[in-house]
């Protein structure tokens, strides 16, 4: 598997949502989940119009997914930005479909068309660094720790062994480790 990068700038992130969102809103939900929750593009690829709507075709506020990966049960919540992008898609009314659909019918995309998606939309706004599926997670994880999020959280949250770990994946660089010490200064 080739390394990828996250997605550290807030508006190339932007700039992707604009770009999905004005040729296909599949596209933009699918973006805006990944990087705003952490979840592996497997993981993504496998959720059902069900398990983001009620029974009475409202957007849910929380989700619960079991990780392909690990077995693990994950239960969180929705943050505004991920229910607006899925009210603004038309999600259909059968619960068993897949919410990334394929145009070809018969489930999701798969991990290749999404891959192309998101370096294509990469590529269209100017993001030079190597990007994937994994951009996605990396993207959540990096922006939770630049927000001030402990690392031990964002280990927990990404299911990481360690907190050096985490940083390697979510490219944290000895040069950004090293500024703290050059620039706090007291």
């Amino acid at each position: 598997m080739e390394f990828v990068e996250p997605i550290r700038d807030r508006k190339k992130i932007e700039a992707i949502k604009k770009v999905l969102r004005g040729s296909n809103l599949r596209d933009h939900v699918l973006f805006t989940l990944g990087i705003n929750s952490g979840l592996r593009v497997s993981d993504l690829l496998k959720l059902k119009v069900s398990d983001v709507l009620d029974e009475k075709g409202r957007v849910k506020d929380r989700i619960t997914v079991r990780e392909k990966k690990t077995g693990k049960t994950k239960t969180f919540p929705f943050s505004d930005t991920v229910i607006k992008a899925l009210r603004e898609y038309p999600l259909g009314t059968l619960p068993e479909m897949a919410l990334f659909p394929s145009r070809k019918g018969g489930g999701p995309i798969t991990r290749q068309q999404a891959y192309r998606i998101i370096n294509d939309a990469a590529k269209t706004v100017g993001i030079k660094d190597k990007i994937g599926t994994h951009t996605l997670r990396k993207t959540f994880g990096y922006h939770a720790y630049i927000a001030g999020v402990d690392v031990t959280r964002i280990q927990s949250l990404l299911n990481h062994a360690s907190p050096k770990e985490t940083l390697r994946y979510i490219g944290i660089t000895q040069d950004e480790l090293d500024d703290v010490y050059l620039n706090l200064n007291l």
